[in-house]
């Protein structure tokens, strides 16, 4: 029966995705300014994000940890990709390049660094496995490096200058191999599975069967496609009347909306000292983003109307290679403190702050 199903915390949730999409698709048809519809969909779409979490996690605790990678790579980014679709069919192209780089530094600075911060403060000095780290911080690292091919070959006015877009493709392609690859590794790894009490504590739906799963993943799938559509929609005047770049919106406001479900699981599980799990949530995401949202955006593009290549900025560039060369170094001796998250987030906050103007 449906109340030995749901827990007071998923029918919570669910009151208040249903209340925030509801209130989001009103203010899409009524006038009530260039801010605040931005505001109501932003809120709903982090929501609707989080519920996508909770249902990729029941699959996961039903269908095993193999099932679980293919799922959570699949549907984890469902919120940022549909933004990202309905940003290009917009002509809303450095949004999208933003926001895709704007979701590896939320990640490897913002995110790990709150981690950091939340956990020292509380246990001093944590661990985590090193290993398992170092594995994800080198895909990492060649992943990134990967995705910068295209736009370095442009600025450096090399003879594959001009063939971009046939560059991404393959780029792309190769990317999505690579990540194909990696799943039997990344899911055999025991760092990445909860301890029970984790589990408990996070109050992850489990109890959830099949069926119920699938059913609400289907109505919210449907319901951040809606979402995304409307947050576009009113991404453009929010963007004049406030004052933000493209580049902006997209490195800050769409990456930490669309990633709600790492931002705050990374950051429990530091507070309990589960660090080695806490520090593979938070490090999978941009590496899912970085093996697999940036080339299916590339190879669906023209699906949609569009024309996207990998091609950055020189800032966009020194951003992700500082961010990512830094966030190896500090993983690499599988320690973490409370110093090290706030340099993160200082980090995080420049950088952030060097896109304000574009």
């Amino acid at each position: 029966m449906m109340h030995t199903v749901l827990t007071r915390r998923d029918t919570r949730l669910m009151s208040l995705v249903a209340a925030a999409t509801l209130v989001a698709g009103v203010l899409r048809y009524v006038s009530a300014g260039k801010v605040v519809p931005f505001v109501a969909s932003a809120v709903a779409l982090a929501l609707l994000a989080t519920l996508v979490g909770h249902a990729v996690d029941a699959l996961g605790d039903r269908l095993g940890s193999g099932a679980t990678g293919v799922v959570q790579s699949a549907l984890g980014n469902l919120p940022e990709l549909f933004v990202c679709v309905f940003s290009l069919r917009a002509g809303l192209d450095d949004v999208v390049r933003g926001a895709i780089v704007g979701s590896i530094l939320a990640n490897v600075l913002l995110v790990l660094g709150l981690a950091f911060v939340f956990g020292g403060v509380k246990h001093g000095v944590q661990r985590f496995d090193v290993t398992a780290a170092k594995t994800l911080c080198l895909l990492l690292l060649l992943a990134v490096c990967t995705l910068l091919v295209p736009a370095l070959t442009a600025a450096l006015h090399t003879p594959a200058a001009g063939h971009e877009k046939s560059l991404s493709i393959v780029v792309s392609v190769l990317l999505l191999v690579v990540f194909a690859l990696s799943l039997p590794a990344a899911t055999a790894r025991s760092s990445a599975e909860p301890h029970e009490d984790v589990v408990a504590d996070l109050e992850h739906v489990s109890g959830w069967p099949v069926w119920f799963a699938l059913a609400v993943l289907a109505v919210a799938g449907v319901g951040a496609a809606v979402v995304s559509e409307w947050f576009v929609h009113a991404l453009e005047p929010a963007i004049d009347a406030l004052g933000l770049s493209q580049a902006f919106a997209g490195l800050v406001v769409v990456a930490i909306a669309g990633n709600a479900v790492e931002n705050v699981v990374g950051i429990q599980l530091a507070r309990r000292n589960q660090m080695d799990y806490a520090v593979s949530v938070i490090l999978q995401s941009p590496l899912q983003i970085a093996l697999v949202l940036a080339p299916v955006l590339v190879l669906i593009a023209p699906l949609v109307g569009a024309s996207f290549t990998l091609v950055l900025s020189p800032l966009l560039i020194a951003a992700l290679a500082i961010a990512v060369l830094v966030t190896v170094i500090v993983v690499f001796d599988g320690e973490s403190s409370w110093l090290e998250g706030t340099a993160l987030l200082a980090l995080y906050g420049v950088l952030a702050a060097a896109f304000w103007w574009g």
